[in-house]
Order: C-alpha cells, then structure tokens, then sequence
C-alpha cells in the first residue's frame, strides 16, 4: 500500500514560520497590527490547528499518512517558535526604556554642533539663522 504525504502537517509548519517572519516586516508598520500581533496570534492559531490534524491523520491512520516522526517534529519547533514569539513581545519588548526625554512633537530641539561630511562643525543654530529648512530625525537606538 502506498502513503500520501500529511500536506497538513506541512502547511501548518509553514503556516507557523510564517506567522513569526511576517511580524516585522508585513504588520510593523500598521499600528492595528503592531500593538497587539492579532494577526499573527491568528496565523499561530490557524498554523497549530492544521499541524494537530496532520499529527492525528499521521497518528490515527499510519497506514495511509505519513508523519509521525516529521510531524512531532514540526510540532515542537512551531511550539518553540511560539513560545519565543510571544517571550519576545509580550516579555522583553516591555523592557525597553521609555523615552521621556525624547522631544515631543512640535517641541523645539536642543541645540547642538556636529560634524559635516567635510569634518567641519555644524550647530543646529547656525543652520536656524541661514533660514535652510532643517529635518531632524532621533531614533530611540531599541528599534
């Protein structure tokens, strides 16, 4: 008798996978989906019910699926990656400091001299009074 291939175990792996890879750069930059992963927490969802499946066709019917060492395999790594998954924003992106002394929005901006590209000193002050437009850009250095 030949064995199909379990594609639920399959696609439910690659369901999970792509739930952790697609955080940052598909669901970051919305604000909906950014602070609180609902999507992701869906794809997680969608991607362990269709490996628990595959598992019970791989474990209920051995005779006609094959998986059940690849399937508990999958299993433990979608779980693990889970796991860190949520350790990561729900954990330690709360100890992230908070930017209390970052200007606000509209606030004026401390001044300051740096460097040009020419190794010549450059303050923020000498660049109001020239009347250029100037933009400034301040990362918070945990991104």
């Amino acid at each position: 008798m030949h064995r199909s291939w379990n594609l639920l175990l399959w696609i439910g792996f690659a369901v999970t996978v792509a739930a952790v890879f697609s955080y940052v750069p598909v669901f970051v930059p919305y604000p909906i989906t950014r602070d609180i992963p609902w999507a992701n927490l869906l794809l997680f969802l969608l991607g362990g019910w269709m490996l628990a499946l595959g598992l019970r066709r791989a474990f209920g019917q051995p005779e006609w699926y094959r998986g059940k060492i690849s399937g508990a395999v999958m299993g433990v790594l979608a779980l693990a990656l889970f796991g860190l998954f949520c350790w990561g924003l729900f954990v330690f992106a709360r100890h992230i400091p908070a930017a209390d002394s970052a200007p606000k929005i509209g606030q004026q901006a401390p001044d300051f001299t740096l460097t040009d590209a020419k190794g010549e000193p450059v303050s923020l002050a000498d660049l109001r009074k020239s009347g250029n437009a100037v933009l400034l850009i301040f990362y918070r250095g945990y991104w």
